[in-house]
């Protein structure tokens, strides 16, 4: 049996600074970030509000994805959240 594993994307209150990361259980994680419960880059920013994910049958796959959307352009990555989320509203509750 294979777990999923998740892309997301993360986003301060201001929408200026966008995170993408991978994990295998995208609920603890988010949580994790908007509790600053771990040190780095989404806590420096205080980037809290996820505004984008996709659900992946491995985590080959996610981590595929992850480096394309890294590799992408800002523009690029706010035409993906605008597509699917064009308020970019916090979708954590939908995930809970």
């Amino acid at each position: 049996m294979t777990k999923q594993s998740y892309i997301y994307i993360m986003t301060n209150y201001n929408k200026t600074t966008l995170y993408i990361g991978v994990t295998n259980n995208l609920v603890r994680r988010v949580y994790e970030h908007k509790h600053k419960l771990v040190d780095g880059f989404t806590k420096r920013y205080n980037l809290t509000i996820l505004v984008y994910y996709e659900v992946f049958d491995n985590i080959e796959n996610a981590i595929i994805r992850e480096k394309q959307l890294k590799a992408g352009s800002r523009q690029k990555k706010i035409d993906l959240i605008n597509s699917l989320n064009p308020s970019w509203n916090d979708l954590y509750n939908s995930i809970i």
